[in-house]
């Protein structure tokens, strides 16, 4: 059985998970508007993944008995300076999402919810992996984006990006 806490923490996972695919899409629609097809290639794929996790969310409740909300998703607010901004803002954001799954860890880990820390934790791993993404992504943008061969490069790099459905057993 799992906490009453920990379902609605999930519950809310479910809905930033589903917000950051929107935001990722936002990001895909920037780079879309300045031809960067590379660059709103991998933030497509992003928002992919994000969809999915959310959809891992959603059937670990639906799997352990639990009802799932639906609360609206807020839009994305943002307005990018550059062609950088974008990059940092989605480090800013994995660190956040980062942040609240381990919040529900260490719920579940106060309330010995072991089913829940056995299920996050391949979260744990996949945030670790979103973030070094997003610091490689800016990285080679210092080095390279501000040189029109090089941005190009990058680009298309970014385009060869695939999503590949999670790998996750519930």
């Amino acid at each position: 059985m799992i906490d009453k806490k920990i379902v609605k923490l999930i519950n809310e996972q479910i809905n930033k998970e589903f917000f950051s695919a929107y935001l990722y899409l936002d990001m895909a629609n920037y780079y879309a508007d300045k031809g960067l097809v590379g660059y709103e290639n991998w933030f497509k794929v992003q928002a992919q993944e994000e969809m999915a996790h959310a959809m891992l969310f959603r059937q670990y409740l639906i799997n352990n008995g639990y009802a799932v909300e639906s609360p609206a998703i807020g839009a994305p607010s943002m307005k990018y300076a550059d062609n950088k901004a974008p990059l940092l803002e989605a480090l800013k954001h994995e660190q956040y999402v980062t942040a609240s799954i381990n919040t529900i860890y260490e719920q579940a880990s106060l309330l010995k919810d072991y089913r829940t820390l056995q299920f996050l934790d391949w979260f744990i791993m996949e945030q670790g992996e979103e973030e070094m993404n997003a610091e490689e992504n800016i990285q080679k943008f210092d080095l390279f984006g501000s040189d029109a061969k090089g941005l190009y490069l990058l680009d298309r790099e970014l385009a060869t990006r695939v999503f590949t459905a999670p790998s996750l057993v519930l």
